[in-house]
């Protein structure tokens, strides 16, 4: 590898966290044109975005980072990069495990949707979807207080998964058919907040059920075919407010919050166990089987959450 230019840094990875759903699509290749997939992804294609590294070289003009510093960016899974060093690289403190902060960049697109939603006490919420990014949400939720976290999927694991970080309630199914329980936990008003962190076009008609009159819903699944999403009538006649929401962008009104502060904040909340992510994983491989690991989510993707590559 060629040494840093100005403001440039050389990374070697320790651990990458793949993202299941996205990078799944990715693998797929199937999305609609004139959308941000197809003007993302140009094979070849290198995925993956959450990494952990050391700094082993520092160029010119670099301030902020030394040789030895450990940092989280949106490399790749590769083993070694050169890379500016702007808000996507974050110097992480001594205190954050390696695993726990590959979870940084999920954890920003997921504090960004809970901002998003600008909660009040007293909020009920019903997230749908409890891959990586809903078990987030579900966490953040109760650590901000919510009375009620309903969660809802077709999977029981993740169920149990996310009732044992702070879910209040459980719903194992579709979400077509999941009216009666949220009704039964919200006095048969709906939910405040509904969050859609599916990704799949189906469950947005679905989930706008879900919410109460003048009550919200959360689109934090992007799915890759929104030619095939639709409205009910439930925008117009019963008011509820779509919100979309996309990695850490953010209003000019939570302009406090950029990317580098929110993963502190969540590594402060791992740090004292208002939040938890190492009992998520539930895989570990070497690079080398990258191959085999794809493949694998296209066939039992249900059967996962933390997919960690370990570079060491």
């Amino acid at each position: 590898m060629p040494d840093p230019g100005p403001n440039q840094i050389t990374v070697q990875t320790i651990v990458s966290l793949i993202s299941t759903g996205t990078e799944s699509w990715c693998y797929m290749g199937d999305f609609d044109a004139d959308t941000g997939w197809a003007g993302w992804v140009k094979y070849p294609f290198y995925p993956g975005y959450s990494n952990v590294g050391r700094v082993i070289k520092v160029g010119e003009g670099v301030e902020d980072f030394a040789e030895g510093d450990r940092v989280n960016s949106g490399i790749p899974h590769r083993q070694f990069a050169t890379i500016g060093t702007d808000s996507n690289v974050v110097k992480l403190p001594d205190y954050a495990a390696d695993e726990e902060a590959t979870w940084c960049t999920l954890s920003s697109t997921t504090q960004t949707a809970v901002r998003r939603a600008e909660h009040v006490m007293g909020d009920i919420a019903a997230v749908i979807g409890l891959g990586p990014l809903g078990q987030l949400v579900t966490q953040y939720l109760r650590v901000i207080g919510l009375r009620e976290v309903l969660v809802i999927d077709t999977v029981q694991m993740r169920l149990d998964q996310a009732l044992a970080h702070g879910a209040t309630q459980g719903f194992c199914g579709s979400a077509g058919d999941a009216g009666p329980f949220v009704k039964e936990h919200t006095e048969g008003q709906g939910a405040d907040v509904v969050y859609d962190v599916t990704g799949h076009y189906a469950v947005f008609p679905l989930a706008l059920k879900l919410a109460r009159d003048f009550g919200k819903l959360i689109l934090l699944g992007d799915t890759p075919h929104p030619s095939r999403q639709h409205l009910t009538h439930d925008v117009l006649t019963r008011q509820v407010n779509v919100v979309g929401t996309h990695n850490a962008k953010l209003p000019a009104a939570h302009a406090y919050w950029p990317r580098p502060r929110q993963i502190l904040l969540f590594l402060q909340y791992v740090q004292r166990g208002q939040m938890r992510v190492s009992d998520l994983i539930t895989h570990r491989f070497r690079p080398s089987d990258a191959a085999e690991v794809y493949a694998m989510l296209q066939e039992d993707r249900a059967s996962t959450m933390g997919i960690l590559f370990d570079w060491r």
